[in-house]
């Protein structure tokens, strides 16, 4: 009769996690070391030549700020006019600014999944504080079936926090003279 070794995933991790339970919280979350070195400070949404409701710029502000905290990818998330942000060595600065809105109508989504879809485009920015651009990106966010017409919002930070996670950061020991 031969012996069973079949493992389940969930104790083979709790295995892995137990024995190397003496690793940083950030290794273990799996966030690279240079990312992990920097903080970033979430600036108010910039509604650029798009007439956006207050509401949206709101919720793509504060989705913003709960998406990158669930990246784990920085020490700090903070927000726009935190006075903490004078004293982090290595902070860097998401600007936020709409270029395209397109008003949808949850009450057409209902009926017909052909129109009524609420679309949002931004360009993000993470800057150093000596204005060095280190990240320059476009996301979109889109509601196009079911959902209210915010949920775009939520759709767009959580694009926005995905593409800033793949983006590479320089490392701050090379930005060590400019901070």
């Amino acid at each position: 009769m031969k012996a069973n070794w079949k493992i389940s995933s969930a104790v083979l991790m709790a295995a892995i996690l137990t024995t190397h339970s003496e690793l940083p919280p950030r290794l273990l979350a799996g966030t690279s070391s240079v990312a992990a070195e920097w903080s970033v400070q979430v600036e108010k949404v910039i509604p650029g030549d798009v007439n956006l409701e207050p509401a949206f710029r709101v919720a793509i502000y504060e989705n913003l700020l709960d998406e990158l905290a669930k990246t784990k990818q920085f020490n700090q998330v903070l927000p726009d006019g935190d006075r903490r942000a004078t004293d982090v060595p290595h902070l860097l600065v998401l600007t936020t600014t709409v270029e395209e809105y397109t008003p949808g109508s949850e009450a057409r989504r209902a009926v017909t999944t052909v129109s009524g879809a609420t679309k949002l485009k931004v360009r993000g920015q993470l800057c150093t504080r000596t204005g060095e651009v280190v990240f320059d990106h476009v996301v979109d966010g889109n509601v196009r079936f079911f959902g209210g017409n915010l949920r775009a919002t939520y759709n767009l930070a959580r694009n926005l926090a995905n593409a800033v996670k793949q983006a590479k950061l320089p490392d701050t020991s090379s930005l060590a003279s400019n901070n």
